[in-house]
């Protein structure tokens, strides 16, 4: 029966009574024909959909770094495209670090590990879009220091102990020759030290980025006391110093309990001299490491360590 401009009939086979809009015949026609609106999705390019079949190529074969990608005459036949296309998909390849390229007749990729500027540079120019603040990396800090010293311990060798108490000789007030900002970047450099013999893959990058973008993108305002500079300083040496004398005993909570109060006072003092998070991307330049002379070691130090060195950073300014 007819309801407002809509019929009301009951189903068959349930005995619901349900609405039927009572459409012009004209209209009821060109709605049976009208074919539904397709889904909205995204077509890749020829030569990203190769890319992804290489990434396929390199995981299905378990290739390494230092192995070589079949040459390009060969991916050509294999995706039957174009040399063109197989060079962009290379080249795309390579700006996501997996591979670099060789040219010449036998040119081809080779399997390279990701940088870590590369993988950091990405990660901090997402976070350029995020409301990220000195606090927020600080609460972080507070969770994960800890964590990273306390689990270094175990692993730090003699190289690396000598690395440390270099890296608290540069940095000290009292005793480096270096400008602040070279001590400030020297006080990241000491948490990445520890970072480095920490076994655990995901906490390691998960604080060398924190302490990337302390050292590229922390910055202080220009009316903050010297003498407020010296202070945080001689308190980063201090903690430094008792990290080291609780890890060469091979005390793995007083590391722990050191870090967190030296993660506490760094919080406060960061506050206190008024340091904030600048607004920009992060440029190709910015990761340029120069790796600085690192201080002499011993043939036996070194042979314990397995030739093992902390990697350098000599980057942009920072505070802890």
């Amino acid at each position: 029966m007819p309801l407002g401009g809509a019929y009301c009939t009951t189903t068959a086979n349930t005995g619901v009574a349900v609405v039927v809009p009572d459409y012009p015949e004209e209209r009821q026609q060109a709605m049976a024909t009208q074919k539904p609106a397709p889904l909205a999705i995204k077509q890749l390019k020829r030569s990203d959909l190769v890319a992804q079949e290489i990434k396929r190529l390199i995981t299905e074969k378990n290739l390494s770094p230092g192995d070589r990608l079949p040459r390009e005459i060969e991916l050509q036949a294999q995706f039957q495209v174009s040399k063109g296309t197989i060079r962009e998909a290379l080249k795309s390849l390579e700006v996501q670090g997996l591979v670099t390229i060789s040219t010449g007749p036998s040119g081809g990729g080779t399997i390279v590990e990701v940088p870590l500027d590369r993988t950091l540079q990405f990660m901090q120019n997402y976070l350029f879009f995020q409301e990220v603040t000195i606090d927020d990396i600080y609460a972080v800090r507070q969770q994960l220091e800890p964590m990273l010293a306390a689990g270094a311990v175990p692993h730090l060798t003699e190289a690396d102990f000598e690395a440390l108490e270099h890296s608290i000789a540069c940095c000290d007030p009292t005793q480096s020759q270096e400008d602040l900002v070279s001590q400030r970047r020297e006080d990241v450099n000491f948490h990445d030290i520890l970072a480095a013999a920490n076994p655990n893959p995901f906490l390691r990058f998960t604080c060398e980025l924190i302490n990337e973008m302390i050292r590229q993108l922390i910055v202080f305002g220009n009316r903050t006391p010297q003498a407020e500079h010296r202070r945080f300083g001689e308190a980063n040496a201090q903690f430094h110093r008792a990290i080291v004398q609780a890890a060469r005993a091979r005390d793995v909570e007083k590391v722990r309990t050191l870090m967190q109060s030296h993660m506490q006072d760094a919080a406060s003092s960061v506050k206190r001299m008024k340091g904030r998070i600048q607004g920009r991307l992060i440029l190709d330049a910015d990761t340029l490491r120069r790796p600085r002379a690192a201080p002499a070691v011993s043939t036996a130090a070194t042979a314990a360590a397995g030739a093992k060195r902390p990697r350098r950073r000599a980057a942009g300014v920072g505070a802890e």
